[in-house]
């Protein structure tokens, strides 16, 4: 399963390969003792950014790849998501939905893999918690609260 491609940039510009429930699918740890929910990606599963789509005809018709392909970019529902993930989650989906439209996807990936490399495996550090699923689930299993970091950037 590669770590991260284009089919996991979410139109939302979230890179589902940083996702918690993502992770929690690629490493299938309900199977090691945690629960948490499964997803496979929003393009996988074709969900066109769930959060977003119930709003917006262009996403739910399938008519761009990116929310910075409207003309409304960005739109009150993505700012308000991308005000969330940067007070929560340390990163923002504006800025790389920015990146994607200024450098290129492949770029972004590129980046993305400095950015958010686990120091001490060389895997993915989680966006939603900062724990790598490949080598920190034990730090994760004593976790209270699985979907927040522990301490502020």
């Amino acid at each position: 399963m590669n770590k991260f491609s284009k089919e996991l940039i979410a139109p939302c510009g979230m890179n589902c390969a940083l996702c918690s429930r993502y992770l929690a699918y690629r490493f299938d740890i309900r199977s090691k003792g945690i629960n948490m929910a499964y997803c496979s990606g929003c393009r996988e599963r074709n969900r066109i950014c769930a959060l977003l789509k119930k709003n917006c005809e262009l996403l739910l018709n399938n008519k761009i790849q990116y929310c910075f392909e409207c003309k409304d970019f960005p739109c009150y529902g993505l700012h308000h998501l991308d005000e969330r993930y940067k007070k929560n989650y340390r990163m923002s989906e504006i800025d790389n939905l920015n990146f994607i439209m200024d450098i290129g996807d492949d770029s972004f990936l590129k980046q993305q893999k400095k950015d958010w490399k686990c120091n001490d495996c060389g895997d993915v550090v989680c966006c939603h918690n900062g724990i790598c699923f490949n080598c920190g689930l034990d730090k994760l299993k004593t976790k209270k609260e699985k979907y927040r970091w522990e301490e502020k950037k």
